[in-house]
């Protein structure tokens, strides 16, 4: 009998618990589901009359490389065009930046838009910053995004001099991308975020090419985003950042002046 009554008692709270626990669980998934939901919709509104996006390659990057994330940009409502360094980004990013520059004019006329927005990738990173900070970028560029970009150098280029090959196999943009690179101290110098420019960078613990990771990362105001910091389990590379969902989620909420919330599964 007492046996009996234990297991009925059990059964009662059991019954009650369930449902109060269900009760409380809808609510935070609708809210989550709202809550991505609206996201999308702001960003699909912004696209619709937002700025021509320009993504930019970095060394070794050809155009096609770039093609996933341009489609992606393309399927949200942007016009997007893809940049490929002159020569692949084997030369004086100095140079690169020039070019860049007429380019940005050249979509700025071929689209009547006042500005564009640079999502950048690795070298591209460095080529749009010298573009903004000493070539009249930065009334031209709304919003700068970049991936895996070295900000302040990454020892993997010190590394080729200190394996006999030389300084970096006499790649000048490997020599610029060196930390300590005259190149590196004139373009830190002074404010990292210059203009009225958006700044976003995004950087993952398993960038290959980019050490220290937090190199990546700009000071003055900008946005900086690891993508361990939200989804820890996120393995993503040097490369993978242009291919990666959870980082492109990242992209377009920056693009569309969004919260950053990333999307940890998005494929």
């Amino acid at each position: 009998m007492l046996l009996r009554t234990i297991l009925a008692a059990t059964t009662a709270v059991a019954a009650l618990l369930v449902p109060a626990t269900a009760a409380q669980a809808a609510p935070q998934r609708a809210a989550t589901v709202a809550a991505e939901t609206a996201t999308t919709d702001e960003t699909s509104l912004a696209a619709a009359g937002a700025n021509p996006v320009i993504v930019v390659g970095g060394l070794i990057g050809i155009s096609i490389a770039y093609e996933p994330i341009a489609a992606r940009l393309s399927a949200d409502g942007y016009r997007v065009s893809i940049y490929q360094l002159p020569n692949l980004g084997f030369g004086d990013i100095r140079e690169s930046a020039r070019a860049l520059s007429s380019y940005v004019d050249q979509v700025r006329a071929a689209t009547g838009a006042a500005k564009v927005d640079l999502v950048t990738h690795s070298e591209g990173g460095l080529v749009s910053r010298w573009y903004v900070k000493f070539l009249g970028g930065a009334d031209k560029v709304d919003h700068y995004i970049s991936l895996g970009t070295p900000q302040y150098g990454t020892y993997v280029a010190n590394i080729i001099n200190f394996l006999g090959l030389g300084s970096c196999a006499g790649i000048v943009a490997c020599q610029q991308m060196s930390i300590g690179s005259s190149f590196l101290a004139d373009l830190n110098g002074g404010d990292d975020t210059p203009g009225a420019v958006r700044w976003t960078t995004v950087r993952t613990w398993q960038d290959e090419l980019v050490r220290p990771v937090d190199n990546a990362v700009l000071a003055d105001g900008a946005s900086n985003v690891l993508v361990q910091a939200w989804c820890p389990l996120r393995l993503v590379g040097h490369l993978g950042l242009v291919l990666d969902g959870t980082t492109y989620t990242i992209v377009r909420q920056a693009l569309a002046d969004a919260p950053i919330w990333p999307n940890c599964f998005a494929l």
